[in-house]
């Protein structure tokens, strides 16, 4: 599943260790997530999501 957290979050000014504490989740989650090693789980999708301000459709699209 390709993604747009690392552009959203750096956009922000946020760091991966911040990004990670604000969704509960370890800073290596979040490194593997934007490397699309792992695929989050939905709950966390829609945290990601609603931290960095966007909907999971526009933050998730599937790989070509």
């Amino acid at each position: 599943m390709d993604n747009q957290i690392r552009a959203l979050r750096k956009s922000l000014g946020l760091s991966q260790e911040a990004l990670a504490k604000a969704c509960g989740v370890s800073r290596q989650t979040i490194n593997a997530i934007e490397n699309n090693k792992y695929d989050p789980t939905l709950a966390l999708a829609f945290h990601l999501a609603k931290t960095l301000g966007t909907t999971v459709d526009a933050l998730f699209t599937p790989p070509e």
